[in-house]
Parts: C-alpha cells; sequence; structure tokens
C-alpha cells in the first residue's frame, strides 16, 4: 500500500493532476459560498430541511443551495441531462447512430447532453424560485417588497444567475475529466457530500453528548458511528464485486480463454436517484401549492404514497428503485450486443451454442445478478430511513446525515474509480520508461 502511495506521489504527471483536481474543486467550493444578491437565506435552510428531494439537493451542490448561492444547482442538472440523453439513445434514431460512430458520435452527444443541461437548468432553477417565493416565509429582503409588480422580473434574474453557475460548474467539471484525474461530475458530487461530514458528527454530538449526556446516549452514539461504517464496507465490497463470466475462443486452447466482468451493481446509484427524484416531485409539487396534510384529501394522499417514510410509500421507494436497477442494467450490458460481439470475435460461452442460446444466457445470468444488485441498493437506501425512525431523529438531524444511502455509495463509488484510474495512469507510465 506504502510503496503504491510512494509511486503514485514520486510521479510528477499525477501529482500535477492531483492539484489541479483539488483546486478546481476548490474554486466550487468558493462558489458554493457567494449568495445571489439580494436574497435572503436565513427561510431557506429550514425550508430545505423539511423537503426530501431539496435535501438531496443541497447535498450533491455541496451546501450551495441552502446558501442559496450561484452554484445552488451544482451539477444536478448535467447528471439529469446525462441519464435524460442516454436513455433517449434507446427511442431516437439519430441518437442512437451517434453512440456507435466512437468518438465522433460521442462529441455530438455530448454537445446535445450540454445543451440540454441548459435548458433543465433554467427550468430547475425557474421551479425552485417560484416554489420557494410562494413558501409562507419571507425569502426576499424586505428592500423588494415594494416592487410586488416586479416580482416575475426578479425570479428570472434569479433563475439566469442559477442557470449560469449550473453551466460554470459543468465547465468545472469537464476541466477535471480532461486535465485533472478522475470524472469530473462525480468528483464534485463527491466533494460536496465529503464537506457534509463534519456537520453529520457535529448533529449526533449535539444529539447524544449534548446536555443530557448519559451511558445510554453514548452507546447510541456509538451504535449510529457502528452502524455507518459497517455501511461503508458493505458498499465496499458490492461495488467491487464483479461476475465474471468465462469466454472460450474457438482458435485457441481451453486454457487461453477470457472472461466478461460483470459488475455486481452495474446500475450503480442511478435507480436509487432516479427514484427518490420522482417521488420527491409530487412531495415538491403540494409543497408548493401550499396544500398540508390535515387541510387537504389530496396532500394527505400524496404523502402517504410518496414519502419513503411512511409505509405505502417505503413499498412504491423500493419497487421503483428495483424497476430502475433492471431497467438501466439490461441497458448498460445489452446482452445481444455482448452475443453479437462474440459471434463476430469467434467466441463462445462454454456449454451454449452461439447466438440464440448465448442470448437466452446472458440474459439470464444478467438477470440473477441485476436481482443481487437491485436487493443491495435497496437495503443501503432504506438503511438511513429505519436509522432516522429508530433512533428519532427529526427531519433536520435525519437531513443533516448525509454519509448514507445514495451518498455513501456514489463517495465510495467515486473513490475506487478514482484510485484504480490512478493506479493504472502510474502502471502505464512505468511500462513507457521500460519500453523508452
Amino acid at each position: 500500500m506504502f510503496e503504491k502511495l510512494k509511486k503514485i506521489l514520486s510521479n510528477k504527471e499525477i501529482l500535477r493532476k492531483i492539484i489541479f483536481t483539488f483546486a478546481i474543486l476548490l474554486v466550487f467550493k468558493i462558489g458554493t459560498y457567494i449568495p445571489i444578491p439580494l436574497v435572503s437565506t436565513t427561510s431557506i435552510r429550514g425550508t430545505i430541511a423539511g423537503n426530501d428531494f431539496l435535501t438531496v439537493l443541497n447535498a450533491f451542490s455541496g451546501g450551495g443551495l441552502s446558501n442559496f448561492s450561484i452554484l445552488a444547482l451544482g451539477i444536478s442538472p448535467y447528471i439529469t441531462s446525462s441519464i435524460i440523453v442516454q436513455m433517449l439513445q434507446m427511442i431516437i434514431p439519430k441518437l442512437k447512430e451517434w453512440s456507435e460512430q466512437g468518438e465522433v458520435g460521442k462529441a455530438k452527444i455530448s454537445r446535445v447532453t450540454r445543451y440540454v443541461t441548459v435548458v433543465l437548468a433554467m427550468v430547475q432553477a425557474l421551479v425552485l424560485i417560484f416554489g420557494l417565493g410562494s413558501q409562507p416565509e419571507n425569502i426576499l429582503v424586505d428592500s423588494l417588497i415594494q416592487y410586488k409588480n416586479y416580482y416575475w422580473a426578479f425570479y428570472i434574474y434569479m433563475a439566469i444567475v442559477i442557470t449560469a453557475g449550473s453551466a460554470f460548474t459543468m465547465w468545472l467539471a469537464d476541466l477535471i475529466t480532461r486535465h485533472g484525474i478522475g470524472n469530473g461530475s462525480s468528483m464534485i458530487i463527491s466533494a460536496g457530500i465529503i464537506s457534509s461530514i463534519p456537520g453529520m458528527f457535529s448533529t449526533l454530538g449535539n444529539k447524544y453528548l449534548g446536555a443530557n449526556i448519559s451511558g445510554l446516549n453514548v452507546f447510541l452514539y456509538i451504535l449510529v458511528i457502528v452502524l455507518y461504517i459497517g455501511m461503508i464496507l458493505a458498499v465496499v465490497f458490492f461495488e467491487g464485486a464483479v461476475r465474471k463470466i468465462p469466454v472460450q475462443y474457438a482458435n485457441r486452447q481451453a486454457s487461453q480463454g477470457s472472461d466478461i466482468p460483470v459488475k455486481l451493481n452495474s446500475a450503480n446509484v442511478i435507480p436509487v436517484i432516479f427514484a427518490s427524484t420522482l417521488m420527491s416531485i409530487p412531495l415538491t409539487i403540494v409543497g408548493i401549492m401550499g396544500l398540508t396534510t390535515s387541510g387537504s384529501t389530496a396532500a394527505f394522499w400524496v404523502n402517504e404514497v410518496f414519502s419513503n417514510s411512511k409505509p405505502i410509500g417505503c413499498v412504491v421507494y423500493i419497487v421503483l428503485i428495483v424497476f430502475f436497477s433492471f431497467f438501466y442494467s439490461f441497458m448498460t450490458v445489452d446482452p445481444d450486443k455482448i452475443s453479437d460481439n462474440l459471434d463476430k470475435q469467434g467466441a463462445f460461452i462454454p456449454g451454449y451454442r452461439p447466438g440464440e442460446d448465448t442470448k437466452i444466457q446472458l440474459s439470464r445470468m444478467l438477470f440473477r445478478i441485476t436481482l443481487i444488485g437491485a436487493t443491495y441498493l435497496v437495503f443501503i437506501a432504506l438503511v438511513p430511513i429505519i436509522v432516522s425512525a429508530s433512533f428519532g431523529f427529526t427531519a433536520s438531524e435525519a437531513s443533516l446525515i448525509t454519509i448514507g444511502g445514495t451518498s455513501l455509495i456514489i463517495v465510495v463509488g467515486v473513490a475506487i474509480e478514482t484510485f484504480r484510474q490512478i493506479e493504472t495512469a502510474s502502471e502505464t507510465k512505468d511500462y513507457k520508461g521500460f519500453l523508452d
């Protein structure tokens, strides 16, 4: 371990990329503290703490939303846009054609993704601003109250600022991807989540080790920490777990075969993000309309069905995670395409005929693998909810404990991939030196 670390630090090129990445992340973090002019952020924090969707969005933006900064949306519009464009490749023939054109097609898809990002950022910003503006709390500073007839212009101004901030964040992510270490979007999200860890320990400390400290509270504090450490170990194991499908080539000996590695969780964290987003939209709309569960039957049932802390909502949440796990896994790992590629290369899976039999077998294997991966995602997604309910966390306390569930999968996954990339880069450098 120490030898690998020494090798990495002695590599000037890798060290330069690491320093560059941290510099860009520092710029992003500073941006999350620059508030939009003429806006009061005091009441916004309370509104965010009581909304699951806004809490997740705030974690992804590195706290930029709670500060109502110029980077309030962070990289989330770009992530959403990437997922949408990727899914549209299955529907729109032109996008599918571009996806098969190599680097040229990839550049075209990237351009479309950026355009969609700007549009999504503008829409999200307007929805967010109008939603916050409809809250009973006074979000605008007192000096603007006299301009009631011109609120719409002020809202558009804020939306443009937030959209520009999202475009700037997208540019920063692109700089990291091209000149730094790791995937830029993932690094920015992870940096935002990691920055919230001190808040988590502070919240737990105030709850259990504050004025009412006792032996039981100390035990509960340690128990929560142990649970999260256990989750980290579980995520590390499952994110690195791979099912290797053996492959044999017709023109090679049996000992010279290879395999097709399929990740146990090939869909990564996307099913959880999709499920959380879909369930939070109705809740957000109800909140914007000012409806309460006690005063409106519709609001009551929306809360029961779409709140993952309720029994019905929890079941819906689980179903959505499982559905998106299978959908995204089969979209990412296409059995038909793998079978066709094996056939072209003169390869086959031992015990199965090339063609239709291979496709059926690959589909069966992927189904079983995805079922295990979906079960793992459901478990990880539900643990923070169960812990919050079991230990009596309030909404604000639960929102601050972000290093769990979705956030944990993202951070651990990014850490593993980044370390692999650094390790590969250092080994490649050694090979180049040897060949030279």
